[in-house]
């Protein structure tokens, strides 16, 4: 497989996911593993919606190594598992853009994970951001705490 692609790539100053993994901007993490940490989003595009994503920065679905694309699925599938066993949604959506016409707005890979909205689906417009202290709060309704 060639390192060339032609996928249109978000230009992000700087990479926001690995500022929140350093520490160096408040996000909620919801749990880290050797490969991949797993965020509450702010844009909650679901109930609730969660980010899984590798601690390397990756900048598409292109470039993961197979031992990261297993410890990904590991975790989309544990989010999913926590969100139902929390919120007993209806349905959980997974989706993962590559590339600027994909919809992929940081050029880090991540893969969404969300419980779906009353009526149904998610929400793919513009969403109002919350704060930290309501994403920390979905955090510990997920853990049980």
């Amino acid at each position: 497989m060639s390192n060339e692609s032609s996928i249109d790539l978000p230009e992000n100053d700087g990479c926001p996911f690995c500022a929140y993994l350093r520490g160096e901007r408040p996000y909620t993490i919801l749990s880290r593993t050797a490969d991949t940490a797993t965020f509450v989003t702010r844009e909650q595009r679901g109930h609730p919606h969660l980010l899984v994503l590798p601690l390397r920065h990756v900048p598409s679905i292109l470039e993961l190594t197979d031992s990261e694309a297993a410890a990904i699925a590991v975790e989309v599938r544990n989010a999913a598992r926590l969100i139902d066993l929390a919120y007993s949604k209806p349905g959980i959506a997974v989706w993962q853009n590559n590339g600027v016409p994909a919809g992929q707005a940081i050029s880090h890979v991540h893969f969404h994970v969300a419980g779906t909205l009353k009526g149904g689906g998610t929400e793919f417009g513009p969403v109002e951001e919350i704060s930290i202290e309501e994403t920390d709060e979905i955090a510990k309704k997920l853990l049980g705490v």
